[in-house]
């Protein structure tokens, strides 16, 4: 298992020398490529950092917790984690952040923190991730694209706290 990594360089570096490749200038034109994209992209990761930013620290996301926690706490979904399932789709450090926040509120080992750490690892940052990558191929992305991503993350959310009580009811 530990050969993997030296296997598959010692094959990248022994089919570029079969196709007489030149590997450092094919490596400095693809870096070179990649800096440019991220200073094509850098406006928009500020916009999309400032935006979060404002949203947790204006108390936006706790105040749309509180008024949801009613219908939250009917159906299973610790209050807690609202905040986090509202970040989450947008941005991964916030989501980090707001997790952390939450398990210094809540015990990791209660339902709100499991359900948490779970919610985390079964979402995804999807309306960064789909920014990122139409910029990076520069076209715009299709309606479709956003309803499967955001089911996929809507399915998350709400699997978390069942597979909590599934694995960690006493």
């Amino acid at each position: 298992m530990e050969m993997i990594v030296p296997i598959i360089i010692l094959l990248i570096l022994s089919t570029a020398l079969i196709k007489k490749v030149n590997i450092a200038d094919t490596f400095c034109e693809g870096a070179k490529e990649n800096l440019l994209l991220a200073f094509e992209l850098c406006p928009t990761l500020i916009l999309l950092m400032t935006v979060v930013s404002m949203f947790i620290d204006s108390g936006a996301a706790e105040k749309i917790s509180s008024l949801t926690a009613p219908v939250l706490e009917k159906l299973g979904f610790p209050e807690e984690c609202f905040p986090l399932a509202l970040v989450r789709p947008i941005s991964g450090s916030a989501s980090l952040s707001v997790l952390d926040k939450l398990l210094a509120r809540c015990s990791p080992d209660s339902f709100a923190g499991r359900t948490a750490s779970v919610m985390l690892g079964a979402t995804e940052t999807t309306l960064y991730t789909i920014t990122l990558y139409y910029s990076a191929v520069k076209t715009k992305p299709d309606i479709r694209v956003f309803i499967c991503s955001f089911a996929a993350d809507i399915t998350g959310f709400i699997f978390a706290p069942l597979i909590v009580r599934l694995f960690f009811s006493k």
